[in-house]
This record gives C-alpha cells, structure tokens and sequence, in this order.
C-alpha cells in the first residue's frame, strides 16, 4: 500500500511541477501575463512549485526502504524521473497542440521502462 501512496504522491507532484515549469510558456498572450516582470513570472511559477513539495516530500518519505517504505533512494528516483516524463508528455500533448510524438520518444520510453525493470532487479 505504501508503494501505491508514493506513486500516487509522485504523480500529484510531478503534474504541480510541470505547470510550474513550462505552465508558464502557454500564457504567452494572456494580457495579464505578458505584463508581468520576468520576477513576477518566477515569483508565480515558485509558488505551484512549492505545491509540488507539499507531495514530493511525504511521497519520499512514505516510500523509503529508510523509513519501512518500499524503495530503495535509487528506486524511488527512477520512479520519480519516469513519471516525471509521462506526466510532462501527457501535459505537452493536451497544452501544446503543436507538439507530436515520434518514434525516437517511443523508443526513449521503452528505454526508461528497461531503467525501472533494471533498477528494481537484484
């Protein structure tokens, strides 16, 4: 069940921290937006990311071998990176239209599938 919460975790964090980090690239246009100091679009996309915190750490913590969770900190990273992705290819494909995938990111995908099989391997 922890592994569940710490995946369940990690996806809630990575969606926070993708708005966070490229959110921003698909405001261009909004007035409001565009009148912003560059510090002020930092100062905003800072604040999701410390959204993203508010899961990131308990998914860490819940899922450590350290503190009787199921992973180890190499595994919990890979997991982590993985998602990280898939969330990031989901977010690109629904908000930016102009972007497709190929079959080099079909390729880097299965790549990180062998990642995660390999990392868990004993």
């Amino acid at each position: 069940m922890k592994g569940l919460w710490t995946i369940g975790l990690l996806i809630v964090s990575n969606v926070f921290m993708t708005f966070a980090w490229y959110g921003q690239l698909r405001l261009k246009g909004q007035k409001w937006f565009d009148e912003l100091p560059l510090a002020g679009i930092v100062i905003m996309c800072w604040s999701i990311a410390l959204l993203e915190y508010f899961f990131l750490v308990p998914a860490n913590r819940i899922g450590f071998h350290g503190n009787d969770g199921p992973f180890s900190l190499m595994q919990l990273k890979v997991i982590q990176e993985v998602i990280s992705l898939l969330v990031f290819t989901v977010f690109t494909l629904v908000f930016f239209k102009t972007e497709t995938l190929r079959w080099n990111h079909a390729v880097a995908f299965i790549l990180l599938v062998l990642a995660v099989y390999f990392i868990f391997k004993k």
